[in-house]
């Protein structure tokens, strides 16, 4: 996944409004979100390659999601181990999300750069191994791309923006499937941002370009998920995601939920 933007008890109906995007190469095996067969209470897509995925949720109230950290100066290491395995490891233990963002922290290095979301009733950790250690995330809007959470990419300050401008529609008494479907065009922009405003990630002009856009479709790769999870404050979940290859938009998966809420835990 490259970008998520969400909003974190942001909303007077909504704890958590959260979109994102997976972006990745059309030939690499994935199975859409359904219920994995190692937990059936675990709702995410998984990538068949690595075993690993970029975004699912767990019946007992857990959430985690992945980005890669983009740094092309940086040499191959295919000793290190797929950031997928954080996900769904996480997903699949009994640890709070607390202490595995320390724990997550401390085995870092032997990962693939990575920023790391993950959520129960204590609330929303973020952490990555490129120089980001673990925090609490507060109450907000925030957005991760490839680089560290709410670093000012374009295409991240437009997802910000869209989310924020959204959330003023946005009613609990709407139908969550529907307002799920709509809330996929938060990141739905292709448009490229200008030269002056790219990042500089150690890849070239020419494809920094070509990714700067919200939503990517080039010949071999692009945006292969787009992902919505609504939750309100007593817990109801919606779990949205609409697949997409080359062509354009293939199958829509959904599921309805009742979750312990992300972060209901009183603060010390």
């Amino acid at each position: 996944m490259c970008l998520m933007t969400f909003a974190y008890q942001s909303h007077p109906d909504y704890n958590l409004i959260l979109i994102a995007n997976r972006d990745e190469a059309y030939s690499r095996p994935t199975q859409g979100a359904t219920a994995w067969m190692q937990d059936n209470d675990l709702i995410a897509g998984q990538d068949l390659e690595q075993g690993g995925t970029w975004l699912g949720i767990h019946r007992s109230g857990r959430l985690s999601a992945v980005t890669n950290f983009r740094d092309g100066r940086a040499p191959a290491n295919p000793t290190l181990r797929s950031r997928g395995h954080l996900t769904r490891d996480f997903l699949l233990s009994r640890e709070s999300a607390q202490s595995s963002s320390q724990h997550y922290a401390e085995q870092g290095e032997h990962y693939g750069a990575f920023n790391l979301l993950l959520g129960d009733i204590e609330g929303l950790y973020y952490l990555s191994n490129r120089g980001r250690a673990p925090e609490r995330l507060d109450p907000g809007i925030h957005g991760l791309s490839n680089a560290l959470l709410d670093s000012p990419w374009p295409k991240l300050q437009q997802a910000r923006e869209a989310l924020s401008a959204a959330l003023s529609t946005i009613s609990v008494q709407q139908d969550r499937l529907q307002l799920a479907a709509q809330l996929t065009e938060v990141l739905a922009a292709r448009s490229q941002a200008p030269d002056a405003q790219l990042p500089d990630t150690g890849i070239s002009l020419e494809l920094e370009r070509k990714l700067s856009p919200c939503f990517i479709q080039l010949e071999s790769y692009g945006t292969r998920a787009t992902t919505v999870l609504l939750q309100d404050y007593q817990g109801n979940s919606c779990f949205y995601e609409q697949s997409f290859d080359a062509q354009g938009p293939t199958e829509v998966r959904h599921y309805q939920l009742q979750l312990p809420p992300f972060g209901s835990k009183p603060r010390d």
